[in-house]
C-alpha cells in the first residue's frame, strides 16, 4: 500500500495527549522496558477504543462502561463497537455492519491490489471466489487471471463438484469449503466444465496483482454499441487503476460506444479517489464543475469535512448508464452510483438490493493491527445518502453464476442489453431460476471481498 504516513496520526497523538497521561514519556525517563507480547495486546485494545472515541461517527452512543479488555483482539473490538450505531429513521437496528480491525502485514498486501488470503499464517491463495448458484451447485464466480487458478485455466461458472476428496458441496459444509478454498496452501478440486466433461485440477497458493478493471469489450446489438466494462473492486494501486480506467474508456471510444454497461455486482468498495476517477470518465460532459459528493466527520472532526467536484474527462458522453448489481455491490461502489445519479439517467440490474453503506472509514494504527472504526457519511450533490438499506434494482435478474464473464447469455447481462436496444424489462415471472435465501446467506458466508469506502486524504 503506498502509505508512509497518516494525518491523522498527528491529529490522534494530540489528542491523547490530552486526554491521557498513560502513554506519555516522562522527559527524564532515558529508557522504556520493552513490553511484552500481553501488554502490547492490552495496549492495542485501549488504544483502539480512544481512536473510537474520536473518530467513530456514532463515539456519543458509546456506553461509558464498554470494556476493551474484554475484547480479543481490535477486530473483535471494532465489531463490538457496531452495537453503538443507531441512526435516525432505521429504529433500534444498528446501522453499522462494517467497522472492523486487521493485521497491518495483511492490509498492506490487500490495499495494495495483492491477492492474498487474510489468515497471517498462509502466504497468498488461489485467486478462486466461489459462490452457490442453488444448494448443492457450487459454482466458480470469479477468477483473478494472474493467479494459480486462472493460470490453471478455470474459468467462471465451472461447478465445482469435488474438493479434497469430499463430495459435501452444500452450504452445511460451509467451513471445509471456505477453508480449503480460501485458507489453504495446497487443494485438489474436481470441476464440472459446460461441455460437460469433468477436470481434476490441483493448486498451490501464491500471491498475483488483481487487475483492477476486470473485463472491457464492446458488443453490435442491433444499431446499438455498447461498452460493457466489469470493476470488481476499488482497492489497489490507483495509479495503475486511473490507467485502466483510461484504457477501457479510450478503447470504447474508438469503438464509437453509445451505451454503458457497469458490471458492479461484487464490488465491495475501496478508495473514494478511485471511484471519483471513473465518476469523472463515466459522467456526461454537463456535469464537470458539479459537486460530485461531500463528506462528514462527527462533530469532533469537522475539519476533515470535504467536498469532491467532477472534472470530466475523456470523450464518452452518456445520457443513461445500466449497472449491475447484487447484495455483493457496497460502499465505495454504492458510491459511484449515487454520485453520478443526479446527472444521468441510472438503471439497475441484479438479484436484489445493494449492501446499503453510505459511510467510510480509514486505517488507524494499534500497534500490530490497523482499526477501521466507521468516520464519515457521503452524500451526492442532492443531499441523498441514507441509504443503510441499499439500492434496489429496477430489474430483477439472477446472478448468472453458470455462464463465464462478458456472455451475452448471462442473467444479468442479457437483461441489461435488453433494456438498452428495446427500452424495457423481462417481467420477473419470466427470469431464470433465482438463488433462495438460505443459499444466499451461504454465499454471505464464503464472500471474501474488502467491503468498504476508505479517504485517502488520510493516507501518504
Amino acid at each position: 500500500m503506498k502509505k508512509n504516513n497518516l494525518i491523522w496520526i498527528l491529529l490522534s497523538l494530540l489528542s491523547m495527549q490530552l486526554m491521557t497521561s498513560c502513554k506519555k514519556t516522562s522527559p527524564a525517563q532515558t529508557s522504556t522496558p520493552p513490553l511484552d507480547s500481553t501488554a502490547r495486546a492490552s495496549l492495542a485494545l485501549d488504544s483502539a477504543l480512544i481512536d473510537a472515541q474520536q473518530y467513530y461517527l456514532w463515539y456519543n452512543q458509546i456506553p461509558s462502561t464498554f470494556s476493551p479488555q474484554s475484547y480479543s483482539d481490535p477486530n473483535a473490538l471494532m465489531i463490538g463497537l457496531r452495537n453503538y450505531s443507531l441512526e435516525p429513521g432505521f429504529g433500534a437496528t444498528p446501522v453499522d455492519r462494517w467497522s472492523f480491525g486487521v493485521l497491518q502485514t495483511d492490509w498492506n498486501q490487500l490495499s495494495g491490489g495483492i491477492g492474498t488470503t487474510t489468515n497471517a499464517t498462509i502466504t497468498g491463495d488461489f485467486g478462486l471466489n466461489v459462490f452457490f448458484r442453488q444448494q448443492g451447485d457450487l459454482r466458480v464466480k470469479l477468477v483473478f487471471p494472474a493467479s494459480p487458478a486462472g493460470l490453471a485455466g478455470i474459468q467462471r461458472g465451472w461447478q465445482i463438484t469435488k474438493i479434497n476428496g469430499n463430495t459435501n458441496i452444500t452450504t452445511s459444509n460451509a467451513t471445509f469449503i471456505i477453508n480449503s478454498v480460501y485458507y489453504s496452501t495446497a487443494s485438489t478440486f474436481t470441476f464440472l466444465k459446460p461441455d460437460g466433461s469433468s477436470v481434476d485440477i490441483s493448486l498451490t497458493a501464491a500471491t498475483y496483482p488483481e487487475p483492477p478493471v476486470y473485463m472491457d469489450t464492446v458488443y453490435t446489438v442491433n444499431s446499438k454499441t455498447i461498452g460493457y466494462l466489469v470493476v470488481n473492486s476499488f482497492l489497489g494501486d490507483t495509479t495503475e487503476m486511473a490507467a485502466a480506467y483510461k484504457q477501457a474508456i479510450n478503447h470504447f471510444n474508438t469503438q464509437n460506444v453509445t451505451d454503458i454497461i457497469v458490471d458492479l455486482r461484487y464490488n465491495g468498495g475501496g478508495y473514494v479517489t478511485a471511484q471519483r476517477d471513473l465518476a469523472d470518465y463515466l459522467a456526461p460532459n454537463s456535469a464537470s464543475g458539479g459537486l460530485m459528493m461531500k463528506e462528514t466527520f462527527n462533530d469532533k472532526n469537522q475539519a476533515l469535512n470535504s467536498s469532491l467536484y467532477f472534472s470530466k474527462t475523456g470523450p464518452i458522453n452518456p445520457n443513461h448508464i445500466v449497472f449491475i448489481v447484487s447484495q455483493f455491490t457496497a460502499s465505495a461502489g454504492e458510491l459511484l452510483i449515487n454520485n453520478l445519479k443526479p446527472y444521468l439517467t441510472e438503471k439497475l440490474i441484479g438479484p436484489g438490493n445493494t449492501d446499503g453503506k453510505p459511510v467510510g472509514f480509514f486505517p488507524i494504527s494499534d500497534g500490530k493491527w490497523y482499526v477501521f472504526p466507521v468516520s464519515f457519511r457521503s452524500t451526492n450533490s442532492q443531499g441523498n445518502g441514507s441509504y443503510f438499506s441499499g439500492f434496489t434494482p429496477d430489474a430483477i435478474a439472477a446472478d448468472g453464476l453458470d455462464k463465464n464473464w462478458g456472455d451475452v447469455t448471462e442473467s444479468c447481462l442479457a437483461e441489461a442489453i435488453k433494456y438498452i436496444t428495446t427500452g424495457t424489462f423481462t417481467p420477473a415471472s419470466q427470469q431464470p431460476l433465482r438463488t433462495d435465501p438460505s443459499v444466499l446467506a451461504g454465499n454471505q458466508q464464503l464472500n471474501r471481498a474488502f467491503s468498504g469506502v476508505i479517504d485517502a486524504r488520510m493516507m501518504k
